[in-house]
């Protein structure tokens, strides 16, 4: 036998009686009974709960009363209470309406790199500016906290809101990828910078900073790999979904038998013993570092010091002045353009000095020469860097503009066998140029097979680059077995020909089929997930060194992962449910 029914209030359809509030002092707020006397509330809306409640509390209230005056004092008391509520449901208003500026003004402030303090400096402005345009609101202006406290309470639940979206994304990733570099900040302290790039069934590209990881002890192969394993193990990223890593190629990362790539796809295998990860060299820091077979030391290192010496008579401050290295040396080619557009002006800036023979070079024929060649190929290569920097980029893309770059240098050096100086406009100014041409052309024969050495590990994935990014002009039989039937399926449908022709690429891969095309669609995935360079972590590198400067090297790891994570996010934090948690911690 079933048990007694359980009486359901709701259903039981009672509503407040108007006349209850002159008979019982009652009115109604949120479908509860209010008392207008004490305040207190009744949840059921029966008439024998409110005549308790005054003939227990309040019986002699009002006795001598007519029913007209008994009617105006519950009235009155009835005003005064949605006074009251109204003043309460403003004052909260308004406090959330300021919480919720004092978020956005603390994501600004760690947005830009800002100093924290500057929060309260930021708010005397508002407050003066308020006072002269909209003086009837500049309490509200007022009330906005940014003291240094509060901003780095702010930026500390900002972070943790951030973190908790990017958890959620990282649940949907079908392939994910990784990009590593590693630099030391202003107190020596080696730092780990991870970005992470997901990608998930409907094709929809996540790319944030998922970890700062601060390396005070040493810094091999197996002690980069606990940091990484350790922030996979927090964010709950599924090993075999790693399909990339990419590094700026130091040995501690690349090392073939203890570095930490090696432990990385050991570690893969364990999971998915079939899944082969993707490792690839930054294309960017390849490119850099083959223009040490150009040999340009004998013509960069005296422009160098020219700079360094004019800075120091000038007292100007040089230290940060891009010094010459293996990675960064594509800024002298801009310099180098400088020093030829102004030679003129140089030499006669140096003879008014009596300092003529200060910088020699510039009467030297054969090296003005070597300046003129090594300020166009440098152009060259900065034309080809600017295209490889960027985030969102798509590997095929990068290296597209790589082996663009190779043909074009078998193109140089034929004309430059020739004579020919069509795309070296600032050698072709110099009647001694033919003389030197037996040299340049070995140079840019030694450069492109620098760039077919560097670029192996983009090479060996060029074919599976190719059938993602042109699907259509791919040969069936040469495309791999699980691939070959559902490419022909594809080429076949004119339909889905159309869609690649004016859909975005991934924005047609998330169009196909799944029943119909899961292998190409999980090849797309691998490929478009992809990182082809460290660019990200290089360009937060930046931010980090402009974060934890000499004026201000006491910003903790923990502030400073915050700030990066907030400077390079793409995410939109929850300004409002990050108000509604109200001002904790602060001041």
């Amino acid at each position: 036998m079933s048990g007694p029914k359980k009486r359901k209030v709701d259903c039981e359809c009672r509503v407040f009686n108007k006349e209850w509030t002159t008979k019982y002092f009652f009115t109604e707020v949120r479908s509860k009974a209010v008392c207008l006397i004490c305040h207190e509330t009744v949840a059921v809306l029966k008439e024998h709960n409110l005549s308790r409640n005054f003939s227990t509390k309040h019986v002699n209230y009002a006795n001598n009363l007519s029913t007209q005056e008994r009617s105006a004092t519950a009235q009155r008391l009835a005003a005064g209470l949605q006074a009251q509520q109204n003043t309460f449901i403003r004052q909260t208003a308004i406090q959330e309406t300021t919480t919720k500026a004092s978020y956005l003004l603390a994501f600004k402030l760690a947005k830009t790199s800002k100093p924290f303090s500057e929060g309260e400096f930021l708010k005397e402005c508002m407050v003066e500016t308020a006072d002269i345009l909209c003086p009837e609101s500049k309490n509200k202006f007022e009330k906005i906290s940014l003291s240094r406290r509060t901003v780095t309470r702010r930026i500390e639940l900002i972070d943790e809101d951030l973190a908790s979206k990017l958890n959620k994304k990282v649940e949907s990733f079908t392939f994910y990828s990784s990009a590593l570099d590693e630099s030391n900040d202003i107190k020596d302290t080696a730092q780990l910078l991870i970005f992470i790039r997901g990608i998930n069934d409907s094709f929809e590209i996540t790319e944030e900073f998922l970890a700062m990881e601060s390396l005070k002890g040493k810094t091999r192969g197996e002690d980069l790999y606990d940091s990484v394993s350790a922030v996979m193990e927090r964010h709950k990223l599924p090993w075999r979904a790693l399909a990339n890593v990419t590094t700026d190629g130091s040995p501690n990362l690349t090392g073939r038998n203890v570095g930490l790539l090696k432990r990385i796809q050991d570690r893969v295998k364990e999971d998915n013993p079939v899944q082969e990860v993707i490792f690839l060299h930054c294309i960017i820091h390849q490119e850099a570092l083959s223009e040490s077979v150009l040999q340009l030391n004998h013509v960069v290192k005296p422009v160098h010091r020219q700079f360094i010496k004019f800075l120091e008579e000038t007292d100007a401050d040089h230290q940060d002045l891009l010094y010459h290295s293996n990675v960064r040396w594509l800024s002298l080619g801009k310099v180098c353009q400088r020093v030829w557009e102004l030679k003129q002006e140089i030499i006669s800036f140096l003879e008014l000095l009596e300092k003529g023979d200060d910088f020699p070079e510039l009467s030297d024929t054969d090296w003005l020469c070597d300046l003129a060649f090594a300020v166009d190929i440098l152009t060259h290569m900065n034309e080809l860097n600017m295209k490889l920097q960027g985030k969102d980029q798509f590997v095929h893309e990068m290296y597209t503009n790589v082996r663009a770059f190779k043909t074009k240098l078998v193109l140089f050096s034929k004309q430059m066998s020739n004579k020919s100086f069509t795309h070296f406009p600032t050698l072709a100014t110099l009647k001694d140029a033919p003389q030197h041409v037996k040299e340049y052309t070995k140079s840019l024969d030694d450069l492109q097979g620098e760039f077919c050495r560097r670029f192996s590990d983009f090479g060996k994935i060029d074919k599976s680059l190719h059938l993602v990014s042109c699907p259509f002009t791919q040969d069936p039989e040469t495309a791999p077995q699980e691939l070959q039937l559902e490419l022909i399926d594809l080429q076949c449908d004119t339909v889905l020909k159309e869609k690649f022709n004016s859909l975005k690429l991934d924005e047609f891969y998330a169009s196909l089929s799944t029943d119909k095309f899961p292998n190409i669609r999980k090849m797309a995935q691998r490929m478009l997930v992809l990182f082809g360079s460290t660019y990200v972590c290089e360009q937060t590198f930046s931010v980090m060194n402009t974060n934890k400067a000499p004026h201000r090297s006491q910003l903790s790891d923990e502030h400073l992962r915050s700030v990066l994570r907030i400077a390079t996010t793409k995410l939109t934090p929850d300004f409002d449910a990050l108000a509604k948690k109200g001002d904790q911690n602060s001041s």
